[in-house]
């Protein structure tokens, strides 16, 4: 078994576009998604990966969903994260993730 793998970057959170969208993601910056997808080996339903996120204090297990347009992974920010944080859409923000 490998070594928990720690991995932070920045980007913006935006909101899903569509009729009354509520989802909120970050998209994982291309470089750290191809280093998730290296060290995540094996993938749940469509091609989805535990994760352990933080942002600031708060943290949380969630799945990063694979994007095949950007070959990237969206995080989904959950309300009480951005609550508890104070931040919503057009934000940045610094990111801690960890495959579980």
């Amino acid at each position: 078994m490998l070594p928990e793998q720690s991995l932070s970057f920045e980007a913006e959170i935006w909101l899903y576009p569509g009729e009354k969208a509520s989802w909120h993601f970050i998209t994982v910056p291309t470089e750290v998604s191809r280093q998730i997808r290296f060290f995540a080996g094996k993938t749940n339903g469509f091609g989805s990966i535990r994760v352990r996120a933080q942002i600031v204090a708060t943290r949380w297990e969630t799945s990063l969903f694979p994007d095949k347009a950007s070959g990237c992974y969206f995080l989904p920010v959950k309300a009480m994260v951005r609550k508890a944080e104070r931040i919503t859409t057009g934000d940045w923000v610094s990111v801690e993730l960890s495959i579980v």
